[in-house]
């Protein structure tokens, strides 16, 4: 049995007549002609919106990579910084006086002992917000985790912050029998 064109199928079934076919022989052979003979590219309107398509996912993939990289920047960010905060926190003291500061505005309270206390002023040491805790690490450590993400430090003086308090009431004098 041979294959028939679908063409030769229309005619044989009676869907057409031998003149529509020859028109469209015709006019066929007549666009390839023209094609050849100026080189010019009959736009395949399928074809080119197959590639605006691949084009459109293809951008749409990129941005996806970039939101999930930025995720996973940001996760490995964080774990760097509970990282840092685990190595390095001083151990706490529960026994030892509170010391008192802001965490959004409100007022929060960590148990240190006057040494500590002392250090955390002088700028020595800072108190940083690990999860839902509250740590005392070194000042160059807070260093680096405010390079990472400056929410985290909660309190960190610099160290010309306890000259600059002096030099404000150095010329008032405190009397001997102010209790506090």
């Amino acid at each position: 049995m041979k294959n028939l064109s679908l063409q030769d199928q229309l005619l044989k079934a009676g869907l057409t007549n031998e003149t529509k076919a020859k028109q469209v022989r015709t006019e066929k052979r007549k666009q390839t002609k023209k094609q050849q003979k100026n080189k010019v590219e009959v736009v395949n309107e399928a074809k080119q919106s197959l590639q605006e398509s691949k084009a459109k996912q293809i951008e749409k993939d990129k941005l996806l990579n970039e939101q999930r990289n930025k995720e996973a920047e940001k996760k490995q960010i964080a774990n760097q910084i509970l990282q840092l905060i685990d190595l390095n926190k001083l151990p706490k003291d529960d026994e030892g006086t509170a010391y008192n500061f802001t965490d959004q505005n409100k007022v929060k309270v960590i148990y240190i002992n006057d040494v500590v206390r002392k250090q955390i002023i002088s700028g020595k040491l800072a108190i940083v917000k690990s999860k839902a805790n509250y740590e005392v690490v070194p000042a160059p450590v807070a260093e680096k985790i405010k390079q990472r993400d400056e929410k985290i430090i909660i309190v960190l003086f610099t160290e010309n912050t306890e000259l600059s308090v002096e030099d404000e009431y150095q010329g008032y004098e405190i009397p001997d029998d102010l209790m506090w």
